[in-house]
């Protein structure tokens, strides 16, 4: 792919040096861009959309564009430094926010935000804690967007009564007669429907205030920087959607409060981690001050058991199904990932007064 050629339709300055893999990400392919700009050389992230997952490519990028410019209109309010605190669309040549090749082949640059870390897993507290500043820090700046100015780039992403109903239909199907060996599994998912249609009947009502939502909060879209660890930017705006900050703050839960990897199949080691709740708890609403309200506060160690629920049932959806969503790498995957979703969701509603008490 000659990147050389296809950035000339960007807005960069400088004489272009080299463009090559950058990152692990698995839905877009990542590349960093070098150019020398009068002796000086600057980096870019160049990334080939997945047009497939993400289409019409335009809405994906209407919802990223409007965001980004949003954020730095705040941060620059705020007195802080935009290039650095928000990811920043390069354009390209005639205005746009993306370049498209061809049918296939879409592209986007943003600014290189330097001199910081991602980090895969929680290293220690204390990078939960920054990362709970860094979402809510986000939350916050975008608390007075216009949320019903985005579109849903993927309809209906935790609309966990739809999950629900998807995880019935494939149960009714049980194409590949699996549900004999997880009785236990289903019947755990069935007990709690009240829970599914909670939060989407809230915001239906607008009882629940509809914000802008991640919908991927997890520690390795959080930047740092690399001398101080603490937070400098959120990245990662693909699925940005309306929504509500509670399932921000619940899949965050879902994803750090688990000691253990997704797939644990020691149930005996999966704990819910009460103590990295508070850490992120703290850090969030900190982040947030006087723009969260009372109805998010009120549900969110709720939205913890209900993010965490909702993926463990798209875990053995898949596997009635026969494993063709998430990729897996070896036989029961999905199911035992679903084992360790449920066993946090039985963990969390023992102390469910507790978590709610520290709010």
């Amino acid at each position: 792919m000659n990147f050389e050629q296809i950035l000339k339709n960007f807005q960069l300055k400088g004489t272009f040096i080299s463009c090559e893999p950058y990152g692990n990400g698995h839905i877009n392919q990542t590349f960093v861009a070098v150019y020398d700009n009068y002796g000086e050389k600057k980096r870019y992230i160049v990334q080939k959309i997945n047009h497939k997952l993400f289409n019409p490519v335009e809405h994906l990028m209407q919802n990223v564009e409007l965001v980004t410019e949003f954020n730095r209109k705040k941060i620059l309010e705020r007195g802080g430094d935009p290039d650095r605190e928000s990811l920043t669309l390069i354009k390209t040549v005639d205005g746009k926010s993306f370049y498209k090749l061809d049918d296939d082949n879409y592209f986007r640059v943003y600014i290189f935000i330097e001199n910081t870390v991602a980090y895969q897993t929680v290293q220690n507290p204390q990078d939960f804690y920054y990362s709970a500043l860094a979402f809510g820090n986000f939350n916050n700046l975008l608390a007075e967007f216009d949320a019903s100015k985005l579109y849903e780039v993927l309809p209906r992403f935790h609309d966990t009564q739809k999950r629900y109903n998807d995880f019935l239909t494939a149960l009714s199907k049980d194409e590949f007669d699996r549900a004999s060996e997880c009785q236990a599994e289903i019947e755990f998912i069935k007990a709690r429907e009240s829970y599914y249609s909670k939060i989407v009947d809230m915001l239906a009502s607008g009882e629940m205030p509809l914000k802008v939502t991640h919908n991927d909060t997890k520690l390795n879209n959080v930047l740092l920087d690399d001398k101080t660890g603490k937070p400098v930017s959120v990245i990662d705006l693909d699925t940005i959607m309306p929504g509500s900050i509670c399932y921000d703050f619940g899949d965050s839960i879902r994803f750090g409060c688990n000691p253990c990897e997704e797939d644990e199949q020691d149930l005996s080691k999966v704990n819910f981690r009460f103590d990295l709740y508070k850490i992120y708890l703290q850090g969030f609403l900190e982040a947030l001050g006087d723009s969260v309200t009372q109805v998010e506060k009120e549900n969110l160690a709720f939205s913890s058991i209900l993010m965490t629920i909702e993926c463990g049932m798209r875990f053995l959806a898949d596997y009635l199904s026969g494993d063709t969503y998430f990729r897996t790498h070896y036989p029961k995957q999905n199911l035992y990932r679903c084992r360790t979703q449920l066993k946090l969701v039985s963990d969390m509603e023992k102390i469910l007064e507790q978590m709610n008490a520290l709010i």
